[in-house]
């Protein structure tokens, strides 16, 4: 089922999760952040994933578990899986510190501070090597479910995947930043924090790919509308406990607004232009 976009759901999630390396590039080329630009971009995000999750992916999912498991059974499984979803995303953060989450709010200048100062502040280089280490891990942590939900969105509807690989793209630029910050005040090395912001991006495809090879064998009706209902769940608490708050550390209240509506127009259009 659904083998022909198996491909191409893979090169989305990919193409998303390369996204991080592009926003590490960015914080080594440019001496400020656009603050404006982020927050509106975040609001975007932010935007895409709430409306399509909440007027698309669960509803897609409502009708998959119903189509197999009746019509009370199925609304009921589809809550629950949306839930589910949330609350498997908010125990990934619950367990990864403040300091070495990757949703933190970082600005390009932090790369222009001395490394040297930051390290100071630690016991040890050793220290700052396990810190490097330990943020990585909750990088990949962070991003190996959103990789699944680009993955399983481009599946069932590779019109859908593109748009919500857009969203994860332009919520993982930023994040790029974020992951280049710490990695390099622990290194000293823009090389390293530029390779470790790149290779953060990877765990996306790699979710993707685990959760392919895991879940292909047991994929029908219920499986799918469970694991669709699901990622609803991980994209709109994504979106209410990352983007939003980011979006309004990086600006205005009301321009992370305005992007959260334009992000809902833009999607709105595209399920209306493509259906």
């Amino acid at each position: 089922m659904y083998q022909e976009n198996v491909l191409f759901a893979f090169m989305l999630t990919m193409l998303a999760g390369l996204a991080t390396g592009i926003g590490s590039l960015l914080a080594f080329f440019s001496k400020s952040t656009n603050k404006r630009f982020l927050a509106v971009a975040l609001g975007f995000s932010a935007g895409v994933m709430i409306y399509v999750s909440m007027i698309e992916i669960f509803f897609k999912a409502k009708d998959s578990l119903v189509a197999s498991m009746g019509e009370t059974k199925g609304y009921v499984a589809t809550t629950i899986a949306f839930f589910c979803g949330m609350l498997l995303i908010a125990l990934i953060d619950k367990f990864v510190p403040d300091f070495e989450n990757p949703h933190e709010a970082h600005e390009v200048a932090e790369l222009n501070q001395c490394p040297e100062k930051t390290a100071a502040k630690e016991p040890s280089k050793a220290a700052l090597h396990r810190m490097g280490i330990f943020s990585a891990i909750a990088i990949g942590i962070h991003n190996f479910p959103e990789g699944l939900a680009t993955f399983t969105a481009a599946l069932k509807d590779p019109t859908l995947g593109v748009s919500i690989a857009i969203a994860i793209a332009i919520h993982n630029i930023p994040e790029g930043i974020a992951v280049s910050v710490p990695i390099y005040h622990s290194t000293g090395s823009r090389r390293k924090a530029f390779m470790y912001s790149f290779l953060s991006g990877m765990a996306e495809p790699i979710g993707a790919m685990v959760g392919y090879f895991l879940l292909m064998p047991f994929f029908n009706d219920t499986m799918f509308g469970l694991l669709f209902s699901g990622v609803a769940g991980i994209m709109v608490f994504i979106s209410l406990d990352q983007l939003l708050p980011a979006a309004e550390k990086y600006g205005e209240h009301h321009l992370c607004t305005y992007g959260v509506v334009s992000g809902m127009m833009v999607m709105a259009a595209s399920l209306i232009l493509f259906s």
